[in-house]
């Protein structure tokens, strides 16, 4: 088939390209800057991915090089976008506008829903027969009533949708509304991204992930950097949050699977690992992987403006990424709500193995040395 990769020279973008190429697709990649995809690295990686096929298979196959063609193409003006998707079999969105373009002053989910838009329609104009999303949780996701920290103190922080509703008399619409009001702007602005695409092309793949943990993931590389440089670690309320984090190498296998697998037509499809842990649990084990000692202090309110402006500035990180992030953490981020499995049935639907958290930590940690040294180590 022939694959179109937006943001190929991001995080997710970058690992799924080799990954394409090995499974003997045709790949364009499309990027704002062509200059910043990394061909060589691509190839390299390519390289390996199919060594490592080649391995386990022991096939006597050639293993084929087609290099990847790379499209000069802006969602955000939509330059581009006709050419390199002219004659594509699948197209994967991966594109997520949080930090401001030279001469863009619109706010993120005002970028994200443009830049949906004008990819989308040049998509459906195209007649691009499927699209693959990689989204972030939705409403189904969150502990209804747990706004934004405010019952974090007292003791109610993680509890089953059940405890915050039992004994009101609203509707099922009412719940998920009160769902949907827990979801921050970014994440409403995904949700938004999805509904976007999936009415220009029915047919689309969206994956829903919270935190993606890998040596490029930048929520993965902010939580470490806050742990190397903070000789006491500062846990705001919503620390007691709890979510589903899942490896790269998962979520790229999924990406891969979900471009031919045929039950996944049309469908959105929960992903998350095997292990549901708190915000402040992954922070304290990262530290554990790190072999630092970090003592921890636990807050009693959220403060996420002053929070995300302190937090940017010790990790060297852009405020309004950091900012839209910790705007997110204010309720449990589950697959189907505490007691769900739906990732379970999109991992063995896309026949993917799912790695603990503390395997992906530690292969995320030593990618991340192969290539920059980590001040903690």
């Amino acid at each position: 088939m022939l694959i179109l990769v937006t943001g190929a020279s991001g995080f997710a973008g970058s690992r799924l390209v080799p990954r394409l190429l090995s499974d003997g697709h045709r790949v364009r990649a499309l990027a704002r800057d062509p200059t910043r995809v990394d061909v060589a690295g691509i190839m390299s990686n390519f390289l390996d991915a199919n060594a490592r096929a080649y391995t386990r298979a022991r096939s006597d196959e050639r293993m084929d090089m087609d290099m990847p063609e790379v499209f000069a193409g802006d969602v955000l003006t939509g330059d581009g976008l006709a050419r390199a998707l002219r004659g594509v079999d699948v197209a994967y969105y991966l594109i997520h506008s949080m930090e401001r373009a030279r001469g863009q002053d619109s706010p993120f989910p005002e970028r994200e829903r443009i830049a949906a838009e004008n990819f989308a329609a040049a998509a459906s104009r195209a007649g691009v027969p499927r699209l693959v999303y990689l989204g972030g949780p939705t409403a189904s996701w969150t502990t209804a009533g747990a706004h934004a920290g405010e019952r974090c103190g007292g003791g109610n922080c993680g509890e089953p949708a059940s405890r915050f509703t039992r004994g009101h008399a609203g509707s099922r619409e009412a719940l998920d509304g009160e769902r949907h009001d827990v979801l921050s702007p970014h994440l409403r602005s995904r949700e938004a991204v999805e509904r976007i695409l999936r009415n220009a092309v029915p047919d689309t793949v969206a994956l829903r992930a919270s935190i993606v943990i890998g040596a490029r993931s930048r929520s993965f590389r902010f939580l470490v950097r806050l742990v190397e440089r903070m000789p006491v670690l500062a846990l705001p309320a919503w620390h007691t949050h709890r979510t589903r984090p899942i490896d790269a190498r998962d979520v790229i296998d999924m990406l891969a699977a979900a471009a031919t697998v045929t039950a996944a037509t049309g469908r959105s499809l929960d992903v998350g690992g095997p292990d549901i842990l708190s915000y402040g649990e992954m922070i304290r084990r990262i530290a554990e992987l790190l072999l630092l000692a970090r003592p921890a202090v636990e807050m009693g309110v959220s403060g996420t403006p002053l929070t995300a402006r302190v937090a940017a500035a010790i990790t060297g990180e852009d405020r309004e990424f950091v900012s839209a992030l910790m705007a997110s953490l204010q309720s449990d981020l589950l697959p189907g709500g505490p007691d769900g499995s739906s990732h379970l049935r999109t991992a063995a639907m896309l026949g993917v193995d799912l790695h603990s958290f503390d395997s992906a930590v530690e292969r995320s940690l030593r990618e991340w040395e192969s290539i920059e040294e980590l001040a903690a180590r």
